[in-house]
């Protein structure tokens, strides 16, 4: 099988993805996988279901170790480097599957994701020193910000499992700008939303883009959003890229229409 490759100027990318590949047995989930994500863009990343979406989301993260090939983050090698490394490095990244804390508000969830820039110890938080009370006081205040960009302020003292999906969705992309990331990983931000709330979140992506000059990769299978949205796509299939272009050139590439598009409107 012909092996799909992007082209980018040197510096141009703030994220490449080098012949990555990841077997568990003997199962083959990504396979001599390339992708480059250049400084600013919004690039889509689609496949069918089983594609290896995810697992490649996993493997850029940290939470799986690839098998071989390099991860290439804003000039430095990340492969194989751990979860809490990688993150600090500007990768932030959501999930598929929601998950806040059980039976804890949006604003105590948020401030988890604070971890990174703990400077207190067991001492100040067992006494409660000044040290501690600025601080925690100084991350609330952040974790509001970053709720009102994403519309979901007035929530922060709900319980944060029981509000609606797509709300949570929102509470999960504020947690993530908590570890002011150079680049988000965003994996189907669109799922369980209406036609509104997916335009209303579109507008946030795009606010958040300019804001703080973000990078963003987002796996959707709402094809108008990935079509409208993103300038570069990759296809996926089988853990392979199978094509790389524009939305007019994804539209009209006869495999990716075969592997995952069909014949619908698109």
């Amino acid at each position: 099988m012909e092996v799909v490759t992007e082209h980018h100027a040197e510096g141009d990318a703030i994220l490449a993805v080098d012949r990555l590949s990841k077997k568990f047995g003997g199962l083959e989930a990504v396979t001599d996988f390339n992708m480059v994500v250049k400084r600013g863009e919004i690039k889509g990343l689609i496949g069918p279901n089983g594609a290896g979406k995810s697992t490649l989301f996993n493997l850029i993260s940290g939470l799986y170790k690839p098998t071989s090939g390099s991860v290439l983050f804003d000039g430095e090698n990340l492969t194989g480097k751990s979860p809490d490394h990688i993150a600090a490095k500007g990768i932030g990244r959501t999930f598929q599957a929601v998950k806040l804390l059980a039976n804890k508000s949006v604003i105590e969830t948020m401030r988890t994701a604070f971890f990174m820039s703990y400077r207190y110890n067991a001492w100040d938080t067992i006494f409660q020193t000044r040290r501690y009370r600025d601080q925690e006081k100084r991350f609330e205040q952040e974790a509001v910000k970053h709720l009102t960009r994403l519309g979901v302020a007035h929530l922060q003292h709900k319980n944060g499992n029981e509000l609606a999906y797509g709300l949570q969705r929102k509470v999960s992309i504020a947690m993530t700008l908590c570890l002011n990331p150079k680049i988000l990983l965003l994996d189907e931000p669109m799922a369980g939303l209406t036609h509104t709330e997916k335009d209303n979140l579109i507008d946030i992506l795009l606010k958040l883009k300019n804001d703080f000059d973000l990078s963003i990769l987002l796996v959707e299978h709402d094809m108008k959003v990935i079509m409208n949205l993103c300038k570069s796509i990759s296809v996926m299939n089988y853990g392979r890229l199978i094509a790389n272009g524009t939305a007019e050139e994804i539209r009209n590439n006869d495999q990716v229409v075969e592997a995952y598009l069909g014949t619908g409107d698109i």
